[in-house]
């Protein structure tokens, strides 16, 4: 048996690394077209559509807002367009998350900030490969080799020496298969999560259709916003003092914010302990309280499926005086392009407490709301079950892949 950083592997698998199993699928890693070669001005409304970091989720492209770029621009930068089994990475920041590119994907390009893998044909197959790369062992070695003091940083040289455990390929395709299967279920709970969230915006329409402009019903009312809801603040613990971290308190910043339409976070990637409540400025929020982003990135929405702490660039929100958490979500939902309107900040893109005094809403009478909350309730209890679900779902397909990769399960492979 051979020791690798995954455990340890059969002796008829072979330990290398991803710079060469692309060498020698006829492949390669290379990096996305520099500011220079794209600008700005070169997006249009539509196109052929260019990934960027923002849009990598995890193992799938986000399509929702993708920019484009012209087709003559697309051909420019053509030794940047995707193929079907290509696998992109964000070259800084959230540099361990990574997207395998589909059939309809083929064809995009490779954007700015991106690192496109290119596996080749004969070696290995692109699904196991992602599901490698997934694998939370490889995860942490990307982010422990990634350079830079403030924000990691992924270059060609690092995803070349990136350590990889090489089966036959016929066991490759029977690994991915059986994995395949979990991530069919996560998929279809993304999809119907989309749906829900769709009617239940729907909902919110069509409940509370009028805006200030409008004449109102006898009952609706106009106030500031920060006169129906409480605003909650958060904090960071000293980040050097270890009793303060890992602990069982989750601990929520912008990077843990739902992507699509899955509305709650369930998890966070960094706890705290009960030290690190009692020696910073950050609370607990309870379950159904809406999380916005207010330095930086403005603007994004979560609800606490669990409690959980915020950081100091977010603020925690509840309704008061009658109005119920899931119409709070949903009117800071519709809110938020007006909340962004009034930033100020110098460096980062701000809002304070002052800023939901600045914004003027509708609200309803107060049964109106309640009666939402009602309907609403079972849609978003839905969405959260999906997403335990999903999570478990996740852990299950990790630890299949570990046993998987250290032949502890080769029943299921020989079965194949």
């Amino acid at each position: 048996m051979i020791d690798f950083p995954l455990g340890t592997i059969p002796e008829h698998w072979e330990a290398t690394t991803l710079g060469e199993i692309c060498r020698r699928g006829g492949g390669g890693i290379q990096t996305g077209p520099f500011g220079s070669q794209l600008h700005a001005s070169d997006y249009v409304p539509d196109g052929i559509p260019s990934i960027m970091p923002v849009n990598i989720g995890e193992n799938r492209i986000l399509r929702n807002g993708i920019a484009c770029i012209t087709e003559e621009d697309a051909e420019r930068l053509a030794q940047h367009r995707v193929k079907e089994g290509d696998i992109i990475y964000s070259r800084r920041g959230d540099v361990e998350r990574r997207a395998l590119i589909c059939k309809n994907e083929a064809g995009w390009l490779c954007g700015t900030g991106c690192l496109k893998v290119r596996l080749g044909f004969g070696v290995v197959d692109p699904s196991f490969a992602s599901y490698q790369l997934g694998h939370p062992a490889v995860r942490q070695w990307i982010v422990r080799h990634a350079v830079g003091a403030t924000m990691p940083n992924l270059n060609t040289g690092i995803m070349n020496a990136v350590p990889f455990a090489l089966p036959p390929l016929p066991e490759q395709k029977a690994i991915a298969q059986i994995l395949g299967t979990l991530d069919d279920k996560i998929e279809l709970n993304r999809r119907m999560n989309a749906t829900l969230e769709r009617m239940a915006r729907a909902l919110f329409k069509n409940y509370f259709p009028y805006s200030i402009m409008d004449k109102l019903p006898e009952g609706w009312t106009v106030f500031p916003l920060s006169k129906k809801i409480e605003i909650l603040s958060g904090g960071t613990p000293q980040t050097t003092e270890p009793l303060y971290w890992g602990g069982d308190i989750f601990w929520y910043s912008v990077k843990d914010a739902p992507v699509d339409a899955d509305i709650w976070v369930i998890q966070t990637e960094k706890t705290i302990t009960q030290k690190g409540i009692d020696n910073s400025a950050t609370k607990i929020l309870p379950e159904n309280t809406t999380i916005i982003s207010a330095r930086g990135t403005v603007g994004k929405l979560a609800l606490t499926g669990i409690p959980m702490a915020i950081n100091q660039s977010c603020y925690g929100i509840r309704g008061i005086n009658g109005y119920g958490q899931y119409f709070t979500y949903f009117r800071l939902q519709e809110a938020v392009s007006d909340l962004q309107q009034r930033t100020h900040g110098t460096v980062f893109d701000t809002i304070t407490r002052q800023t939901f005094e600045t914004l003027d809403c509708v609200f309803p009478p107060q049964k109106l709301a309640q009666t939402f909350d009602k309907t609403v309730k079972p849609l978003l209890n839905k969405i959260r079950s999906n997403l335990f679900e999903s999570y478990i779902l996740a852990i299950i397909r990790d630890i299949v892949l570990s046993q998987l990769l250290n032949r502890k399960l080769h029943n299921l492979i020989d079965e194949e």
